[in-house]
């Protein structure tokens, strides 16, 4: 144990039975067999691991310790808490203090040396785990990046160690600490020289930290420190006497920016350290002593902002953490880190102590109603305590978990996110917090378009919290009245007036009870049901969106079957739907994966308990085989990120736990359902009708399709003796239906939406009205001719054909060209609309025959068509597209009016839009 003060070698101040090399088990272990010792050491308090093997007596005495720690200091807080006390605010009651600090005095601090052996095993398994690239079914990857360390004297370069953010939900990984960097010393030797906090989740997000879990197994002081809203920089100590700062994966410059986080804080550090007439190499010593790293926040809004404002009073490194540079996580108590913050100039990370659990809920309840403590805002809190699985078999060890607010941060991101995107030309996408949105956003435009550089600087995270707050200020509002706005106000009947196309997504792997859900709910609201596994055959992606929009003609919502475990799967649904129906609301249904060997062990028993009833596994057959389809999901799952694209793009998140019966899931959806969409379902089912719905869907629900999912082993093109391989059938060739050229959909609704958007009610009255009854083209095309014109044009038509063939293999869309098409008037009566447009082709293809001067100029494309046109849609099935012909040809006789019927409109700015020619097969 090294004293605060002491600076004798290492080896004098360590008890002889303690050897350097031994691991921190065999430290407690001693510290259990020989309690007088252990008294006598006073040790405080540590951060252990919760895979430990310390002793009871460890534990308990490291209880006492760091209540005894706190209570005087705690004590003097509650001395003074004002009168405000009185009205049962625990808020007031409870304030963020720098003063623990004093509590460290006599204190000795916690020191445990590097393990070699242990070290050079982690790193060893790292490597191996770096090498085999992504984990495989039954592993985890890890990415390796070498650092040479800037102005190091002996040249020393460390070895950052990055992790997925999912395999912190494993129970195999050789560290749990996010953000590690080791390197090899003088002699060879590997060595941990920073480490981070082992990843410590929020609320709900693992079972762990869900409250009634908390309530179980943890137990008190509860130390709740405020989450700064910055970046983390972790500074230790190498041999050579140079100081390492690092972020959370990099140290030095980066080529990718002008500067990195790790250099703006090491500058921070330089200017801390010569207000105390100290040097880098001094805090280095210091830290490579100690063998700890230290953690704190850089927060800065003249280099970067975040969401919460750190004016230049406020600006610098918040010391938050000390770890000790170990495999497993030993951290030092809060008192120590404030007092090593006062000795090296970094800002105190403030710090609340509560003792009851259910006291730290309703604190923490309390003061995310305002999203604010103290005077200003915060991110939240981090919360420090002890826990244990099972106190019989295993004692309490100390472990951090998270309570993050989500208002009004969520909202301040929401509104950075939106204007990042109105500056790059980009619609901005928001869900919540609609009506105040709109109006930040119609600030916001006017505010860009006066100051020309106010967007230069917003890009580069400038002006952020500038904007937003002079937004707050001329609207006379709080963050969190702003955030409340929708609740007080109404949020504009938005969410309230959904009453039908619904488009449930689940994301899941292979037995969570989707299916069975799904079923379910078409039993109790007779809504679509759309299994993935009944397509087949080429393109099933977009042919799956077809059946579901499809099936959304006829029913209020639809089921998307199938598992969308990963972010292209999701991407390719949200996109494709997105831009065929712009009503439709997507809500997931995300199976949260959180405790993999749990969720593996349940689902393998549903899935063989059904047997072969499935359409892809058939578990009675081949268990093997089907626990290894299964591994293969699991492995591949992605999990549902709301903050990032493509899960940005859901309407609604409905999280499920997979693991749950398939019946507390379904009335979870239900339930979650009426509440974001009370005209959708506007009522809940007694528990008797969804008890019915889920027996139903368990007992009578047979696969329609069976499919057989192939062998990838190494043999599988051998044949068996006696079988010989099946021919192919041969395919009749498909004619060609028409040559086209397509444009992309949002580029023409957008132009559409501005025409519309300055008429009147009449005028707009059947785009209107195309839009309701979803009669709007899925997709747009001009028809450069049909086949039922090849009579007239039997030359044109041959030459598409032949080019069709030769050109039509050479890319995997069918593209056969380019050319731009500018959207110039619409025109329409009742029953058909059309987009008049000009075609504009490629210089190359203007004349085909410009090498043979005898014969007469001729496009490459040419359009047969009296009007080239796009079909923007009917008013009912029983009017085909071909009509717009006739519009046209009427048009152009008779003209616009109201004698005609007919009307046109300019399209505003008259709008160039990228073409591809493709030919289109008959069906």
């Amino acid at each position: 144990m090294l004293p605060l003060k002491n600076k004798a070698p290492l080896k004098s101040i360590l008890p002889c039975r303690f050897s350097p090399n031994k691991s921190i088990n065999q430290v407690f272990e001693t510290f259990a067999s020989s309690p007088n010792t252990f008294h006598s050491l006073k040790v405080p308090k540590y951060r252990i691991h919760q895979h430990f093997s310390s002793s009871s007596r460890f534990a308990k005495f490291h209880s006492q310790t760091s209540h005894n720690i706190n209570r005087s200091t705690k004590e003097s807080k509650m001395e003074n808490v004002t009168a405000d006390t009185s009205t049962g605010s625990l808020a007031a009651k409870y304030k963020a203090s720098t003063d623990y600090a004093k509590d460290a005095v006599g204190m000795q601090v916690p020191y445990i040396p590097q393990d070699t052996q242990h070290t050079s095993q982690v790193v060893r398994q790292l490597e191996d785990s770096h090498k085999k690239g992504k984990g495989g079914h039954k592993t985890f990857s890890c990415k390796k990046t070498r650092f040479a360390v800037k102005n190091s004297p002996t040249k020393i370069e460390v070895d950052s160690w990055r992790f997925q953010e999912w395999d912190y939900k494993r129970r195999d990984l050789p560290t749990y600490a996010r953000g590690l960097f080791t390197t090899r010393n003088k002699n060879g030797v590997a060595e941990i020289v920073t480490r981070g906090y082992d990843k410590f989740f929020n609320i709900d997000e693992v079972p762990e930290t869900v409250w009634g879990n908390i309530y179980e197994r943890t137990k008190g002081p509860y130390e709740l420190t405020l989450k700064e809203n910055g970046c983390i920089i972790f500074i230790s100590g190498l041999e050579d006497d140079t100081l390492l700062v690092c972020s959370k994966h990099s140290t030095g410059d980066r080529a990718d920016a002008a500067q990195s986080h790790a250099s703006v804080g090491e500058r921070h550090i330089e200017r801390q350290l010569a207000r105390l007439g100290k040097t880098k190499a001094d805090l280095a010593r210091e830290l490579r002593t100690r063998n700890v790293t230290a953690v704190a926040e850089l927060c800065d809004d003249n280099f970067e902002e975040h969401i919460l404002a750190y004016g230049p009073d406020e600006a610098g490194l918040y010391l938050h953490g000390m770890n000790l540079n170990l495999p497993e996580f030993a951290t030092y108590p809060s008192a120590l880190v404030q007092k090593f913050a006062e000795d090296w100039g970094f800002i105190k990370t403030a710090l609340i102590v509560i003792d009851d659990v259910h006291e730290v809920k309703a604190f923490l309840e309390e003061v995310a109603e305002t999203g604010a403590h103290g005077g200003r805002d915060v991110e939240g809190f981090v919360i420090r305590c002890h826990m244990t699985h099972d106190s019989t078999k295993k004692p309490y060890a100390d472990w951090f978990f998270k309570y993050k607010f989500e208002e009004p941060y969520l909202m301040y991101r929401q509104w950075r996110e939106c204007t990042k995107a109105l500056i790059s030309g980009k619609q901005p996408r928001y869900k919540k917090h609609a009506k105040i949105t709109e109006e930040y956003l119609l600030y916001a435009r006017k505010r860009l378009a006066a100051d020309r550089n106010l967007a230069k600087l917003y890009q580069q995270n400038h002006g952020i919290i500038k904007l937003r707050n002079d937004f707050l200020e001329y609207k006379n509002l709080k963050g969190a009245d702003a955030a409340n706005w929708e609740a007080l106000h109404g949020d504009g009947g938005a969410a309230t007036e959904v009453s039908r196309d619904v488009i449930l997504v689940p994301i899941a792997t292979i037995g969570c009870g989707k299916t069975t859900i799904g079923v379910a709910l078409g039993n109790l609201f007779g809504w679509g049901h759309i299994q993935n596994d009944n397509i087949t055959g080429p393109k099933r992606p977009p042919r799956f969106t077809k059946a579901l929009l499809d099936e959304l003609d006829d029913k209020q919502a639809v089921f998307a079957d199938r598992n969308n475990a990963q972010k292209h799967e999701r991407k390719q649904l949200l996109t494709d739907v997105k831009s065929q129906h712009l009503s439709a609301k997507l809500v997931a249904l995300h199976f949260v994966h959180n405790d993999i060997d749990t969720i593996r062990r349940v689902t393998q028993d549903r899935v063989f308990q059904r047997g072969d009833n499935h359409q892809t596994i058939q578990a009675a057959s081949d268990k093997n085989k089907v626990v290894g389809i299964m591994e293969g999901f699991i492995n591949r799952f992605e999990p549902l990120d709301p903050e990032r694209e493509p899960d940005s793009g859901f309407d609604a998140v409905i999280d499920l736990d997979p693991t749950a019966g398939s019946r507390q899931n379904l009335e979870i959806v239900v339930k979650e359902l009426h509440r974001l969409y009370p005209q959708f379902v506007t009522e809940i089912p007694s528990a008797e009708a969804m008890d019915e719905a889920i027996t139903a869907a368990l007992e009578g629900y047979i696969p329609d399709l069976r499919h057989t999912i192939p062998d990838r082993g190494k043999n599988k093109n051998k044949l068996k003796p006696g079988h010989q391989s099946a021919q192919p059938k041969q395919q009749k060739k498909k004619p060609l239906e028409y040559m086209g050229v397509d444009v992309e959909t949002k580029d023409v609704l957008s132009a559409l939406e501005k025409t519309f958007a300055n008429v009147g009610n009449e005028q707009s009255r059947f785009y209107k009205q195309l839009l309701g009854t979803r009669r709007v083209q899925p997709k747009f095309h001009v028809t450069l001719m049909h086949r039922a014109g090849a009579k007239e044009n039997p030359a044109l038509w041959q030459r598409y054909t032949a080019l069709q063939e030769s050109d039509g293999a050479i890319h995997s869309d069918g593209k056969l060209g380019t050319m731009e098409v500018q959207l110039e008037r619409v025109v329409y009566d009742d029953r058909v609309m059309s987009i008049i447009v000009r075609l504009v082709p490629n210089p190359e293809d203007v004349n085909i025959n410009a090498d043979n001067s005898e014969l007469p100029a001729k496009p490459k494309w040419e359009c047969v068509n009296k009007v080239a046109h796009i079909t923007v849609g009917t008013r009912s099935d029983n009017i085909k597209p071909k009509e717009s012909n006739d519009l046209l040809a009427r048009w152009l006789e008779e003209g616009s009016g109201s004698q005609t019927g007919i009307n046109d409109l300019l399209i505003e700015g008259k709008p160039l839009l990228k073409g591809t020619v493709r030919g289109v097969l008959s069906k």
